[in-house]
């Protein structure tokens, strides 16, 4: 992607917890319910369910960053991205083992109810992301 064409925008990342990022971003690549959505300046307004997923944010002074998001909800307006989601992990914090073994124990749980067995299916998705991205920043050289 040429990034000397693009123009920066605000992006806010925030958990119930806390505020994850807040800053200048030329492009987002954010995870919504169905598929990955590109973000840039002068975006058209967008509000959107967040899936569990990598979002990659590329900066204005170069590099790009990586982060699990857990859910929740996508709002561009007026050039400010705003990702409130349930938890935002930097790649750079995931380690591949303890993802495999956190899959591996989220495969091996079995649920009672169908209530249950959702929150199975999502501990499972979760594991499966935080694998992912940890094996992808491994891959990229352990550059954020």
């Amino acid at each position: 992607m040429d990034t000397k064409s693009l123009k920066p925008f605000n992006c806010s990342i925030v958990t119930p917890d806390d505020a994850v990022y807040e800053g200048e971003v030329l492009y987002a690549s954010v995870p919504a319910w169905d598929g990955q959505v590109g973000v840039m300046h002068n975006q058209s307004p967008l509000l959107a369910r967040l899936a569990i997923g990598p979002l990659r944010l590329d900066f204005v002074e170069g590099g790009r960053r990586w982060y699990l998001l857990e859910g929740g909800f996508a709002q561009m307006r007026d050039n400010n991205l705003t990702l409130l989601t349930e938890g935002a992990t930097g790649a750079e914090q995931l380690v591949i083992e303890e993802a495999e073994a956190e899959l591996a124990e989220a495969r091996a749980q079995t649920g009672a109810t169908a209530e249950e067995r959702l929150e199975v299916e999502q501990q499972q998705r979760l594991a499966m992301a935080k694998v992912s991205l940890a094996r992808g920043f491994e891959s990229r050289g352990g550059t954020v």
